[in-house]
């Protein structure tokens, strides 16, 4: 195993020779280049640690490379090699991001010794950065309030699958808490150190679907400026939540089963092949099997995401749990609006209970979040929460889905007086989802 690998950008020939084979033989592996153009294309063939560039070259010098490279691997350490005579020219690099600079001619072990430096503080800053990101996650699995059979059973399956790598799909309607699931999976995993890194599938068009999930390379497309890494990137060694998972086009589908098998990606507009190490939670709330027989959703990345599923069971069939939810979004919203914690009367809690929640655990949090921010009573009443306005019948419960859904929108949207960016944050989607919507169950402003 390497040590890291280097760039080494230097018009003399000597030079780039010597210090590759000096690198080398302290087990580091090394590319050459003569120039900016040649250095530019290496890196787009090959990832490397850390950059060695001479600071006086034709044509595009040391320090107009250093912003070059700075634009396509920000994380990537430069240090500049320079003569006595260009010292103050290095401190400007240094100002600009390199991370040193040393003077020409220069002892090879305190090249070796100044570039171990480098990597070091690389990877202290990319650990930072996981723990900072775990620190976030750490518990996830305290929201998975409930104490009814389904909730329990959802939490054995969770501690079941977590210590494996097998590929969970997650399934459920829209807000029972798809997403939390998946985050108390990655926590109780083995990866929880690393990443977990969530992209909503539903709200991007193919291409920019594309581009989140594998990255990009600079000039790939129109406003392409810099190379991007993917979310399989930037999850290495963690995990990726796949949410929507239905909503993804034939083709996506297919460079997705790719990577799920081969764990290799290839950046768009790009030619070199990358591996990536991750763990993969899908989230639906839509049969995939019916979306198979229709032929809209690939039947072996059905089979390949279908390895264990966790099933979450809307609201409404677990209505005990309730008050333990309301209890947890008071105590959770007391912290976060800086404010004393209130209550709930019993006859609210009752109200709640008999509610049908067709947007699920999400619009009840909506729903107490709004109700703390209009009335500042210490017991919240029955009239803090609006839906008693356009109540759902328990005969509504009866109904499809899509029924319920439909009501829900169209009541949302006549309480927000069809002001959609209000009403998406009600719903907890995006414009574009709900615009979606708003034209697939034909809702018209009355």
């Amino acid at each position: 195993m390497t040590k890291g690998r280097i760039l080494i950008v230097d018009d003399d020939p000597v030079v780039r020779d010597s210090l590759s084979q000096w690198f080398q033989s302290e087990d580091y592996e090394t590319g050459a280049c003569d120039g900016a153009a040649s250095a530019l294309a290496e890196l787009a063939r090959h990832s490397y640690e850390v950059a060695l560039l001479d600071i006086k070259m034709p044509g595009v010098d040391g320090i107009e490379l250093q912003h070059r490279l700075r634009e396509l691997e920000p994380d990537m350490p430069v240090i500049i090699m320079t003569g006595y005579a260009t010292v103050e020219t290095a401190v400007r690099a240094l100002k600009n991001g390199a991370y040193d600079y040393i003077t020409k001619p220069f002892d090879p072990d305190e090249l070796v010794h100044l570039v171990e430096r480098a990597l070091a503080q690389r990877a202290a800053v990319q650990e930072v950065d996981r723990l900072r990101e775990s620190l976030t996650q750490m518990n996830p699995a305290r929201d998975l309030i409930g104490a009814s059979p389904a909730m329990r059973r959802v939490n054995e399956l969770v501690q079941t699958v977590a210590p494996t790598d097998a590929t969970v799909l997650i399934t459920g309607e829209s807000g029972t808490g798809k997403e939390v699931v998946a985050r108390a999976v990655h926590a109780a995993s083995p990866r929880r150190l690393h990443p977990l890194v969530a992209i909503h599938c539903g709200a991007l068009t193919d291409s920019l679907l594309e581009s989140e999930l594998f990255g990009h390379e600079k000039g790939a497309f129109t406003g392409a400026h810099a190379r991007k890494k993917g979310k399989f990137e930037v999850a290495d060694g963690g995990t990726v939540f796949l949410d929507e998972i239905a909503d993804i086009s034939l083709h996506t589908q297919t460079d997705l089963l790719r990577v799920l098998q081969e764990k290799e990606i290839t950046r768009v507009g790009g030619t070199q092949t990358l591996k990536v190490d991750f763990r993969a939670i899908v989230a639906t709330n839509k049969r995939l099997e019916k979306l198979v027989e229709e032929g809209t959703f690939r039947p072996d990345l059905y089979y390949r995401l279908n390895v264990f599923t966790i099933d979450i069971p809307p609201l409404r069939s677990r209505r005990e749990d309730i008050p333990l939810l309301i209890e947890h979004f008071l105590d959770r919203f007391a912290v976060s609006m800086n404010r004393p914690r209130q209550k709930v009367l019993p006859a609210t809690v009752e109200m709640l209970i008999e509610y049908a929640w067709p947007g699920n655990v999400r619009e009840l949090e909506n729903a107490i979040e709004r109700a703390l921010l209009i009335c500042r009573e210490r017991e919240l009443p029955p009239e803090a929460f609006p839906f008693q306005a356009h109540p759902i019948t328990p005969a509504a419960e009866g109904r499809s889905l899509d029924e319920i859904e439909k009501h829900h929108i169209a009541a949302i949207l006549s309480e927000s007086q069809w002001n959609l960016s209000r009403a998406a944050r009600i719903l907890d989607i995006d414009r574009t989802t709900l615009y979606n919507k708003i034209r697939r169950y034909s809702l018209q402003e009355e």
